[in-house]
């Protein structure tokens, strides 16, 4: 039987519910760079991408991230918004060529960029110097304490602050709460306005022509978990970040020295993967996603051995990879 073979008010049902259908969006990480300090023969230094739904943001933007956009395929089409961790080369030397490219290729859209508070004169400095007038506007967010910095209909975004040597910030990324789906036997025995229905999605009750009432969670369905994503590069080992990214679906955090290097890593404001699993121990995340590498590996196996020895939900990220976000 068709759609237009139903009675009017099932016609009105059943377009109601092919719009409610319940359509999770895309969200998802794709590693463009997970080393540290210089680019080697077999890792490109930190950036990445996160995706949720037709946005796209980066997160930090190391030497040759452009090169690793376009060796992995990933476009800069609805990439608005620039996330910078801080200051040290290894996380933000590819960006003025990527402003570059963009108003090369005739952007005229604004770019937001988010990081410390140098950053503004720094790109500025490079414009000036090369006499190149942007033809879109760059808004700058300077990062300076924890808190929201973004947001729309269905994400948001915050920043935290990590334990580096210089400022440096952390950001998570968390779909906001969905409202709640009606049941599809309230909606064909009462007959609900599109208004109530609103109501009710968002927790109203349902009052009956009698006076009687209908519990909200008698005539609605959970929706689905809200995903979350944490970024963590660079930090010593830290627990007062636990707070910050405590039961996220997916960490990603440093690791980039091992346990034979625990002085080190103390020394240079870094962490090994152990200390990065303890993070995860201690937040009760979904899962573990270790980067940033010291050049002085060439395998990075043994590193996720000795994660794993504390959190055994734990992955190593690798290049060019891409990581979907799911509820547990």
């Amino acid at each position: 039987m068709s759609k237009k073979s139903f009675p009017f008010a099932e016609r009105i049902f059943f377009c109601y519910f092919e719009k409610q259908k319940v359509v999770m969006t895309d969200f998802q990480v794709t590693i463009l760079g997970n080393g540290s300090a210089v680019p080697t023969a077999y890792q490109n230094l930190s950036a990445q991408l996160v995706q949720y739904g037709h946005r796209r943001f980066l997160v930090d933007c190391g030497e040759g991230t452009q090169m690793q956009m376009i060796k992995y395929q990933v476009s800069r089409k609805n990439l608005s918004h620039i996330f910078i961790s801080h200051l040290h080369g290894d996380h933000y030397f590819g960006l003025v060529g990527l402003v570059s490219t963009m108003h090369l290729f005739g952007r005229e859209q604004p770019l937001h960029i988010y990081g410390p508070e140098p950053l503004e004169e720094i790109i500025q400095r490079q414009m000036d110097a090369s006499d190149t007038r942007l033809k879109f506007p760059l808004v700058f967010h300077v990062l300076q304490k924890a808190g929201k910095i973004y947001s729309d209909n269905n994400l948001e975004i915050s920043c935290f602050p990590l334990n580096h040597r210089i400022a440096t910030f952390g950001f998570v990324f968390r779909e906001k709460e969905r409202e709640r789906n009606l049941q599809k036997d309230f909606v064909r025995r009462y007959s609900p306005g599109v208004e109530q229905m609103h109501r009710i999605k968002q927790g109203a009750d349902f009052l009956l022509p009698d006076g009687d009432v209908l519990r909200n969670e008698d005539i609605t369905l959970d929706p689905p978990l809200s995903r979350s994503y944490a970024y963590c590069s660079d930090t010593l080992f830290d627990p007062d970040i636990v707070p910050f990214v405590r039961s996220v679906d997916l960490l990603y955090h440093e690791a980039t020295f091992d346990d034979a290097m625990a002085d080190i890593a103390a020394e240079k404001y870094h962490a090994t993967a152990r200390q990065a699993a303890q993070i995860a121990k201690a937040a009760s995340v979904g899962e573990l996603l270790l980067g940033h590498f010291s050049a002085r590996f060439s395998d990075t196996a043994h590193l996720l051995e000795e994660a794993r020895g504390v959190f055994k939900n734990t992955r190593k990220s690798g290049e060019g990879m891409t990581y979907k976000l799911s509820t547990r």
